[in-house]
């Protein structure tokens, strides 16, 4: 009995700091004179998963930006949690992956940064660092955007693998 209920305590021990190393998903990060998000690192965990997984910078795919709004048009972001769905391959992360991170909606355009991946089937989800970037300014808040949101005219955006957030 005192087996098990040790190792019931080493296991609550790992899933804790498991989650701790999702970094910043919390959103407390240092923000610029506009409310978007500063400089971050890229956490080491999140450096060697992305190694292992063979995601390297630059890498991306497209993904619907809020699983709630998919094909949505326009969608409405709302600032904190996001979770995001892979519709291309990233690396050997297959979609329809779920991507799980942070939107700041308080500058001229929302910014989303990815702090975990749950790949189809796994037990558990994965550090990563990655953000949402589109051309044609398709993050761009429209004029409706009332604070604390972002009204995008498009619901899909690419989503691409960085080292660290600037």
């Amino acid at each position: 009995m005192v087996s098990r209920t040790l190792e019931f305590a080493c296991g609550l021990i790992l899933v804790v700091l498991i989650a701790g190393c999702a970094g910043s998903a919390t959103g407390k990060v240092s923000l610029r004179p506009d409310g978007t998000p500063g400089p971050e690192k890229c956490p080491e965990e999140a450096l060697k998963a992305m190694r292992y997984l063979r995601l390297g910078v630059g890498d991306g795919a497209t993904a619907e930006l809020d699983a709630n709004q998919m094909d949505a048009r326009p969608i409405t972001l709302y600032e904190g949690r996001v979770e995001s769905v892979l519709l291309d391959d990233l690396g050997t992360l297959e979609s329809p992956t779920r991507l799980y991170g942070y939107v700041w909606t308080s500058g001229p355009q929302a910014v989303i940064r990815y702090y975990e991946a749950l790949p189809p089937g796994a037990a558990q989800r994965v550090p990563i660092c990655a953000v949402a970037r589109t051309a044609m300014n398709q993050l761009r808040k429209r004029p409706e955007s009332l604070p604390g949101t972002a009204v995008l005219e498009f619901s899909v955006g690419g989503v691409f693998i960085v080292d660290e957030f600037l």
